[in-house]
């Protein structure tokens, strides 16, 4: 009986739109609190010990990183030199927009980052150019979820502590797959271009063309250090998110001079307020999974997925399935923290790598983020353009079903992602 309230109050309070993270939290602290054999200390406990973690000292890193990137005008430069080099085509602003996603993904880690710092650039710039406002949403939310993809990602640095695998050989592994992702809205682009006249720009003389790759370099360089560092051993994800802090803030400062010491403050308090947002929602995920382990949920749900008959393939399209539902209500990181450990020791009996299991995993919850009604990167985007999350979902859903198209070759073809890496990089996956 206690069960069943708990579910209703946590579907009234997303429902309400109280923020997942409160409602997490709620939640624990209301189910742990009616049992009299258990302290109610257990919930602060759980909470405290599930952000005592080095590696996920990487989520405020890559954060500041991305504030720094905006605050250096690094993003607009990779703008300019994206609408240079494809500008001039028809739909040459829609293809920037994802071009500057798949290259901001590999500097940010973070999708939300990649929407805000992009979509205040790109979304106006679209709609003046005649792209109607759909369009310019839906392209802007879809293509920034390359960010939780494309490595460094921050969402693959918490799934690698959740799953005790390879930072490395995760990113490794979610290469190929995002730049697939990204071509494949490039695609939906020039698929739209004509029926929907998109307009397109003078073509920029070589020259300038070349310096504003010059003036881009800089950051382009930015993700071969960061995935170079860690792949090589360098160092770890968590040391490279600080790598990409420094260097960000010193490129702002003597490359750019666009970063002052003076707004080093406000930059500062942007990022612990944008990080609180995912790490409190860690931590309150934390907590439910201690009071669903009192239900003995987790044995439930892996009878579930073990009872699955059918082989691999099913079992990754059931998990495409249950994480795609799960991702239109809930982040990323709480969702991986409540279901990874359960559904992990079943992909493994059968055979699936823990590495693939994450890149489905986190594609999928990727693809939560233009999905109403958390769809944390569509209601970004929607409110830049001040239209509603219904209209913006309407211009992203070409953009999100070529991504689900791409996420089916990744469960009908899992090996093919894990032998590309390994065979540029030998022994990565031993």
């Amino acid at each position: 009986m206690l069960g069943a309230l708990l579910v209703i109050m946590f579907v009234v309070f997303v429902a309400l739109g109280v923020p997942i993270s409160f409602a997490l939290g709620v939640v624990s602290f209301t189910g742990i609190a009616q049992m009299a054999q258990v302290p109610n200390t257990v919930v602060f406990t759980k909470m405290f010990n599930g952000l005592n973690s080095f590696t996920l000292l990487a989520v405020p890193l890559f954060i500041l990183a991305a504030n720094l990137m905006n605050e250096g005008a690094i993003t607009e430069k990779l703008i300019d030199c994206c609408n240079a080099l494809v500008g001039h085509f028809r739909g040459g602003l829609a293809y920037s927009n994802v071009l500057v996603s798949m290259i901001f993904a590999g500097i940010s880690g973070s999708s939300q980052a990649d929407t805000a710092g992009v979509g205040k650039i790109f979304i106006p710039s679209m709609e003046k150019q005649g792209y109607d406002k759909g369009t310019s949403v839906g392209v802007t939310a879809a293509s920034s979820t390359l960010g939780s993809i494309i490595p460094p990602s921050i969402t693959m640095v918490v799934y690698a502590g959740i799953a005790n695998c390879s930072t490395g050989a995760l990113f490794m592994a979610g290469i190929v797959p995002g730049v697939l992702l990204g071509l494949a809205m490039m695609a939906v682009v020039k698929f739209y271009s004509g029926p929907k006249n998109f307009p397109k720009s003078e073509r920029v003389p070589v020259k300038e063309a070349m310096k504003l790759v010059y003036q881009s370099f800089p950051a382009l360089l930015t993700p071969i250090i960061l995935i170079g560092g860690i792949t090589t051993g360098l160092f770890t994800p968590t040391e490279s998110a600080a790598f990409a802090c420094i260097y960000a803030l010193l490129v702002g400062i003597f490359f750019y001079h666009t970063i002052k010491i003076s707004a080093l403050p406000r930059i500062l308090i942007e990022t612990m307020k944008s990080s609180s947002l995912s790490l409190f929602a860690l931590a309150t995920a934390n907590s439910l999974g201690e009071l669903l382990s009192y239900y003995q949920l987790n044995v439930k749900v892996q009878a579930f997925f073990g009872g699955l008959t059918g082989g691999s393939l099913v079992f990754l399209l059931v998990v495409v399935v249950f994480f795609m539902f799960v991702g239109t209500f809930m982040d990323a990181v709480p969702a991986m923290i409540l279901f990874v450990p359960i559904i992990l020791p079943t992909a493994v009996s059968l055979g699936i790598s823990p590495i693939i299991l994450g890149l489905i995993i986190i594609v999928t919850l990727a693809l939560g983020l233009v999905t109403p009604p958390y769809g944390l990167c569509l209601l970004i985007a929607s409110d830049i353009s001040g239209i509603t999350i219904e209209d913006a979902f309407k211009g992203a859903l070409p953009y999100f079903l070529s991504s689900c198209a791409v996420l089916l070759l990744l469960v009908v073809f899992p090996n093919l992602w894990l032998a590309i890496p390994a065979t540029v990089f030998p022994g990565l996956y031993a």
